[in-house]
């Protein structure tokens, strides 16, 4: 039929696609969302033009190539609000999101990061920090959350986790995982006969980017 692509071109484009998105997994989990989109067609062992032709911003191959880690994110903050269990919600949530980071160095820049292609995922950051505000809430009532805990001691422990990248990669998940597991018995409310709490922090500000992160390239 005239203006339909060959059965072989369509299935060309179709893997060009998924050559594509494998890559930009694999550059932005590594070096992060300031990784060329040249590198992304390199490793994907296409053109420039084709690249383009399937993803003609960063922005949108970006929000493609972590579709999967978003939905994840937000399937962690609603399993942890419908628990019952106030302390397992907020413990659980936090490892979640951990983990999800560990796995991906470009997933942990656009969550906590102000880079201009991870505009899409400001919604999905304050859904989790307001999910973890509401869960610090309901567990300090419980007496099992220490009291002075706020969410921007999250925000610290997510700059702080990021670090993790600079390990190798296969301990990398192990890494987190022991790093949130000391992270949550901080923020166990500690014994009574425990020395006074310190002060509130000041306020945490996003950073607007890594310390020592290349500008975002084309």
């Amino acid at each position: 039929m005239t203006g339909q692509l060959p059965q072989t071109e369509r299935s060309d484009a179709r893997d060009n696609r998924v050559r594509i998105l494998d890559a930009a997994r694999a550059v932005f989990g590594e070096e992060g969302l300031s990784a060329p989109m040249r590198e992304v067609a390199r490793q994907a062992s296409v053109g420039p033009a084709t690249l383009y032709r399937h993803f003609p911003t960063k922005h949108a191959l970006i929000v493609e190539t972590f579709a999967e880690q978003r939905r994840a994110c937000r399937s962690a903050v609603r399993d942890a609000l419908a628990d019952p269990d106030p302390w397992h919600g907020f413990r659980s949530l936090v490892e979640r999101i951990c983990e999800l980071h560990a796995h991906s160095r470009g997933f942990a820049d656009a969550f906590i990061t102000a880079f201009p292609e991870a505009m899409d995922f400001a919604a999905d950051r304050e859904q989790a920090l307001r999910a973890v505000g509401e869960l610090a809430r309901r567990t300090q009532m419980t007496g099992q959350l220490r009291p002075d805990f706020v969410v921007d001691d999250l925000i610290l422990m997510l700059m702080a986790h990021r670090g993790l990248h600079e390990t190798p990669r296969a301990t990398r998940v192990t890494a987190s995982r022991r790093f949130a597991a000391y992270l949550i018995e901080a923020f166990r409310a500690a014994p009574e006969t425990a020395a006074p709490t310190p002060p509130l922090p000041p306020a945490v500000r996003w950073p607007t980017r890594h310390p020592g992160a290349r500008p975002p390239q084309g």
